[in-house]
């Protein structure tokens, strides 16, 4: 391990050495090779970060969109309830009856909020994706 460092620091010198000993004109398109590479990486990241913003705004908005959504279901199954308690009445035996509907009403609910959520992030992923392709074609 030693040894294959010494060998690439000695590549490196190497290097070095030969951009010392290159004539003035040489290491003038160098340096400006290194900035045109620095500027668009700089570019790249400045991408990256705008569309890592992006999605995290658009992460929160769908979070706040489950929870709202998930809070509808909950309001949705508690006006069920008392319905069914309006129309049966507040005998014991249909509790379970009522309870299990709540459940049921419930696990639909998050059954399709998870569905458009996987579909979201899909659509969300293809997007990332298409922009990564025009980020790389610019």
């Amino acid at each position: 391990e030693v040894q294959k460092l010494n060998q690439q620091l000695e590549e490196k010198n190497g290097e070095i050495q030969q951009m010392i000993n290159q004539p003035p004109y040489e290491k003038e398109r160098e340096i400006l090779r290194l900035q045109k590479t620095l500027a668009e990486k700089e570019k790249a990241q400045a991408t990256s970060d705008v569309l890592c913003r992006s999605l995290t705004d658009e992460t929160h908005q769908l979070q706040r969109k489950l929870a709202s959504t998930a809070e509808m279901c909950q309001h949705l199954a508690k006006c069920l309830e008392e319905k069914q308690r309006k129309e049966k009445g507040n005998s014991d035996d249909h509790i379970p009856t009522e309870r299990s509907d709540q459940v049921f009403l419930q696990l639909l609910c998050l059954l399709d909020n998870e569905t458009s959520l996987q579909a979201l992030i899909c659509n969300l992923q293809e997007e990332n994706r298409m922009l990564k392709q025009k980020v790389a074609h610019v």
